[in-house]
């Protein structure tokens, strides 16, 4: 049996995806050719989807604005073809299908892919070096694709060595193991550099004094953990390089029984307005809970950003103990979306709440106020009047905000769970 702590992992993902996907089809080199993909008709102001590593090297960055490109650099404008898109990543992940099995395989987004290749080293007779580089071969000789690849012993140090390095790297491929932890994965600054820390939670972190992955590392754990719950254990676990997390624990969350709630959203929003948002979701969730009896262990957040982007992000947090408690999971999707938002414009959430078990007794923590019983009265009395005199009977002071959503919703739903 072999330990996660020695598996190899690949995270690959197909450089420039969007662009490149776009000049395999006007038959251009994207490392010789100045391509932008964004939407022609909203003008100077349209977001830049993509560009080619061409015009990267010349400091172009996607996610940006058409007019932020300097005027003395010619390029060329193609709309987003999302169809094509889509046909591209299905053909590159039958690919990944021909090296692993579908349990080996975890589909990260439309252009990125983790592959457990412990168990087909010997198989292919080769090691995990040259079989991430006949993989990154065949990807190109059949789709005209360049990809890169990190490795790793875990799934965390394979996506970090892609992220900073294999980019960067002649042959597209880095590999990281423990011992690049303090040399190479706490050097990394600012914080934001490191897979799964956003903006939002870098700013957190540095006003507790906290500026590299370093200081998170050395910093301790217990601190991190009273500040922002199980997720600061993990922070601090991830700047450590330790990720015990394994392919197929992740596909059976997805496939895990839960209570979840989404909203396509009317307008864009922002992080100054969508916490309003998840807040109302999660009273909605919460609800339920209580209707069901139920407990969760796991909360998965999702953004989905503006339609002009067709990007997003989605992440799931296992909790220690199971919890009904709205405040205690409002707080949890707070920090999620902290932790990985991109400062984009939102259309779309999606909250899940999975792991459920019934509640037929609670495990007290001897470190934390426990009032229990009282928030269970609580709740049964909010639910009761909201059952009796409708869900609008009973709101709290930020549904009466412009931003909220949850009053119109009711009325339409009317008074029925999602």
């Amino acid at each position: 049996m072999i330990n996660n702590e020695e598996r190899k992992i690949l995270c690959i993902d197909l450089k420039s995806f969007f662009a490149s996907c776009e000049c395999v089809k006007m038959g251009v080199n994207p490392f010789k050719f100045p391509l932008v993909v964004a939407n022609k008709n909203q003008g100077k102001g349209a977001i830049t989807l993509a560009v080619t590593p061409y015009l990267k090297k010349q400091g172009i960055k996607s996610r940006g604005r058409l007019f932020e490109i300097p005027k003395n650099i010619k390029y060329y404008i193609a709309n987003p073809h999302m169809a094509l898109y889509i046909n591209k990543s299905k053909e590159v992940i039958s690919i990944y299908l021909d090296f692993v099995s579908d349990d080996d395989l975890y589909i990260y987004s439309i252009d990125e892919c983790f592959l457990d290749v412990t168990n087909y080293l010997k198989l292919y007779k080769k090691n995990e070096m040259e079989l991430a580089k006949l993989i990154l071969q065949t990807i190109y000789d059949k789709t005209g694709l360049t990809a890169t690849c990190g490795i790793g012993p875990n799934m965390l140090l394979a996506k970090i060595a892609m992220d900073t390095e294999a980019k960067t790297n002649a042959n597209n491929i880095a590999k990281w193991t423990f011992l690049d932890v303090p040399k190479k994965l706490w050097t990394l600054k600012p914080l934001s550099k490191m897979w799964g820390i956003g903006q939002n939670m870098e700013h957190n972190l540095n006003n507790l004094g906290i500026y590299s992955v370093k200081d998170l590392a050395l910093s301790n754990k217990y601190f991190l953990q009273d500040k922002f719950g199980v997720m600061g254990l993990e922070l601090w676990y991830h700047a450590n390089g330790i990720d015990n997390s394994k392919i197929n624990e992740h596909k059976k969350l997805a496939k895990m029984a839960s209570f979840s709630h989404s909203q396509v959203l009317f307008k864009d929003y922002n992080e100054n307005n969508i916490k309003i948002i998840i807040k109302e979701m999660v009273e909605v969730l919460t609800e339920r809970l209580h209707k069901e009896n139920k407990l969760t262990k796991s909360i998965s957040l999702s953004i989905g950003y503006s339609k002009i982007i067709e990007a997003e992000f989605h992440h799931t947090l296992k909790l220690d103990n199971p919890t009904d408690d709205a405040k205690e999971i409002t707080t949890y999707c707070y920090l999620i979306f902290d932790k990985f938002y991109e400062f984009l414009p939102i259309r779309k959430v999606n909250i899940s709440l999975g792991n459920l078990q019934d509640k037929k007794e609670i495990q007290l923590c001897l470190f934390k106020n426990n009032k229990y019983n009282q928030d269970i009265n609580i709740n049964n009395a909010i639910d009761k009047i909201k059952e009796r005199y409708g869900k609008n009977s009973l709101i709290k002071a930020t549904s009466l905000l412009k931003d909220s959503t949850i009053m119109e919703r009711n009325k339409k739903i009317g008074g029925h769970y999602l």
